[in-house]
């Protein structure tokens, strides 16, 4: 009897143990898998379109939920506005994305009970930006919703002899007026190399090559 109780005890205090390790590395990998489940900060992701105003020539894309002949490419005419079935002309040019979805679904509202409604830049042909320097074909060019710097280098026809491929850089003005500087290493974004550093350009942009 006394080996038995002995057996039994002596496997009791292996079973705790063991149960013990297990609920410390669980406490252990926690904090590592929260970490790693983190999203991203808020702001993390340029979105330039959030806040563009649209302009006149622009392309918009209208989307409205199981509504296929209310969806569509529309281009914004010279007087600003667009024509849409249903609702016929509403004013676009002046707006953001956000307020003319807005505007959308308040006068869809008489035709439909829920509308859902989705509006994107297409082409923001009202827009422009600028590129200076070292470069074949310098000036400005339209802006579209996905360009980003070698896109604009690519639209310049590229590089002159001699340019400092290593140090092109973007000016961009806030809404406050100040001028922020933005570097850019060609060399290394074409290697693979850093590649956050090839932004979407927003209107007014001036990437400049030394």
């Amino acid at each position: 009897m006394k080996i038995v109780i002995s057996i039994l005890v002596l496997s009791g205090v292996v079973l705790a143990q063991a149960q013990m390790g297990a609920g410390n590395s669980a406490q252990t990998a926690a904090p590592g898998t929260m970490k790693s489940e983190q999203p991203a900060a808020p702001g993390a992701k340029d979105r330039p379109e959030e806040n563009y105003v649209i302009g006149d020539g622009d392309v918009l894309g209208i989307n409205v939920w199981k509504e296929q002949e209310l969806t569509g490419p529309v281009p914004v005419r010279l007087d600003g506005k667009i024509s849409l079935p249903l609702i016929g002309e509403i004013q676009a040019s002046g707006k953001t994305p956000t307020q003319l979805k807005s505007d959308i679904t308040d006068k869809l509202r008489a035709y439909l009970s829920a509308p859902d409604v989705t509006v994107t830049v297409l082409q923001m042909n009202s827009q422009k930006f600028n590129i200076l320097g070292r470069v074949t074909k310098p000036g400005s060019y339209p802006l579209s919703a996905t360009t980003t710097v070698l896109d604009g280098i690519a639209a310049a026809g590229g590089f002159l002899d001699f340019a400092k491929q290593k140090g092109v850089y973007i000016l961009r003005k806030n809404s406050a007026g100040a001028v922020t500087r933005i570097a850019f290493n060609y060399r290394d974004v074409i290697r693979g190399n850093h590649p956050e550093e090839n932004i979407q350009l927003r209107p007014d942009d001036t990437i400049v090559v030394p």
